[in-house]
């Protein structure tokens, strides 16, 4: 919910990261588009701690969408691998740092050991107050926002609910964020400036931020260049500014 007042906030408590451009990144370089996911592999462990260090609550990292399965399988090959290196390896730093793990997702019908990965990073973090690292793996909006209404259809069906209570509380309520916070700042790099099925409910007042640098170079300063963008910007969620005539 939107605050009481029209105060700036010093530090964002949420945000969310579209990661875009790991292929660009790496074409300009001669590389396979392999090499540009593993470099971005290095910038997610950059703004983790970037965000630790600047004292961001939550973060959220859209690491792979609902539509990303009509990739080809060898480059969904590469990034479930990458996928479970980066719990392998980073879980038990992650740990380490008080950092507690969230996946959102849907994670039936997951390949191999995937979903059993991502259990345990929620399990051996579970007790950690920290960072908030949401991971939004096999993620759509819409798909969320769908299973939202169909909880609720079924409240419906059952007597529990009559459709006249339904308010956009009680859907918000029903969607896999419904325990954080909406993120107050949406950063896509690469230059893009769309949302791509990404956290649509939630966005509702964020403040978007796109950079033009392709993810694998997203770093410290390019984290503090989006947050000095989210200090310009006048949060009014529809009111008018403090001092304005009405």
């Amino acid at each position: 919910m939107p605050p009481s007042s029209f105060e700036v906030q010093k530090t964002p408590q949420h945000v969310a990261i579209i990661m875009d451009g790991n292929g660009r990144w790496a074409a300009q370089r001669g590389l396979m588009r392999a090499a540009g996911h593993r470099k971005g592999v290095e910038a997610v462990r950059e703004a983790i701690r970037s965000s630790i260090e600047i004292g961001i609550e939550y973060l959220t990292i859209f690491s792979f969408s609902s539509e990303n399965w009509s990739r080809p399988k060898s480059e969904i090959s590469d990034l479930m691998g990458l996928l479970k290196l980066f719990i392998r390896k980073d879980l038990a730093d992650l740990h380490r740092e008080n950092v507690r793990v969230n996946i959102i997702g849907e994670r039936s019908d997951l390949p191999g050991d995937i979903g059993p990965l991502l259990e345990e990073a929620e399990i051996l973090t579970a007790n950690n107050s920290g960072l908030e690292l949401i991971i939004a793996f096999n993620y759509g909006a819409r798909n969320d926002i769908a299973q939202a209404v169909r909880s609720l259809a079924n409240d419906v069906k059952c007597g529990k609910i009559d459709p006249s209570d339904i308010d956009c509380e009680m859907i918000g309520a029903n969607l896999e964020t419904a325990k954080f916070p909406d993120p107050d700042m949406i950063i896509r790099t690469s230059g893009e400036m769309r949302l791509s099925n990404f956290l649509l409910w939630e966005a509702a007042y964020s403040e978007f931020v796109f950079l033009d640098c392709h993810w694998p170079d997203f770093n410290r300063e390019e984290f503090s260049k989006a947050i000095s963008i989210y200090h310009s910007r006048d949060r009014r969620y529809g009111g008018l500014a403090q001092g304005t005539a009405s």
